[in-house]
């Protein structure tokens, strides 16, 4: 592993106690950073525009969407050539007593010499996980809303606020462990891991749900998305879910007098005749007769 200043040869940390050192919301015309070494982890959000990162000597390019992990000790600039708005979070993850005197280093300072005692760990050092600076959370809409969502109570500044936003930020960093840990709670590796899937497609048939929605919010491309699902459940995704639509519609037919059109929405069908073909198609039947049939 690349060794930084003052940390060589160092494997002991404490505790994971995460802990916001500064937190905010910019909104910037074009700007930069000098190159610098943290003590602490910048965790940031491109919400608008578009952000370069160089981190020792790699370049990334981050558009809308992305999430940035900067970790102690790593040689960095950072640049948004146009305007942007970079949402961020400064924490420890780990616990260190003297923590109330770290601070986030300013633009420009490479050497932290001196202050070896305030810097945190890195992860793979500390954990034996290796999160990349472009990360990819399990479930992208949620870590960005809780990373947002501690912002917004960190820069209340009262207790309250200050120790919700650690707690938050506990889960952030769960996140992001879980999602780089192999086999850990989010893998896809896990059997229980889209056991949520189904009870969200139930509760969303009216919707126009579609497979690109759903691997967003597993954190998984639409192919690797459609592969996991079919190795758990037998299906594709959208086989499954017109199966579904259609169950939803017998249940409907048989203990509403809801009309075909009426059913065929609250489905998620695109009109009747969709509807039509496609109960046909999987029951056997056409709705009609198939109402008639089961009362």
């Amino acid at each position: 592993m690349e060794s930084r200043p003052g940390m060589e040869g160092r494997a002991a940390c404490g505790p994971i106690v995460p802990y916001v050192r500064d937190a905010s919301f910019p909104v910037r015309s074009a700007w930069r950073t000098a190159p610098r070494r943290l003590l602490d982890y910048l965790l940031m959000y491109v919400q608008e525009g578009e952000m370069v990162a160089r981190v020792e000597d790699r370049e990334f390019v981050f558009r809308p969407g992305e999430f940035c992990l900067i970790q102690p000790g790593e040689l960095h600039a950072l640049e948004g050539p146009s305007d942007t708005i970079t949402p961020y979070v400064h924490l420890d993850v780990f616990y260190n007593p003297g923590r109330e005197r770290s601070f986030v280093v300013r633009s420009g300072r490479v050497d932290v010499s001196g202050v070896e005692e305030l810097m945190q760990p890195r992860l793979e050092a500390a954990t034996g996980v290796r999160v990349p600076t472009r990360f990819v959370p399990a479930h992208p809409a949620r870590f960005r809303d809780t990373m947002l969502k501690t912002i917004g109570i960190w820069q209340r500044r009262d207790f309250l606020g200050q120790l919700e936003s650690h707690h938050l930020a506990s889960g952030l960093v769960l996140e992001i462990l879980q999602a780089y840990t192999p086999g850990g709670v989010d893998s896809p590796d896990r059997p229980e891991f889209l056991n949520w899937i189904t009870s969200h497609m139930s509760l969303h048939l009216s919707e126009p749900l579609s497979v690109a929605d759903m691997a967003d919010r597993a954190g998984l491309s639409p192919s690797r998305f459609s592969q996991v699902f079919r190795d758990r459940f037998g299906s594709p995704p959208h086989k499954f879910l017109l199966h579904l639509r259609v169950q939803r519609a017998q249940d409907l037919l048989q203990h509403t007098g809801l009309s075909m059109r009426q059913i065929s929405a609250q489905c998620g069908f695109s009109d009747v005749h969709h509807f039509a073909k496609t109960f046909k198609r999987i029951s056997g039947q056409t709705p009609g007769s198939w109402r008639r049939l089961i009362n």
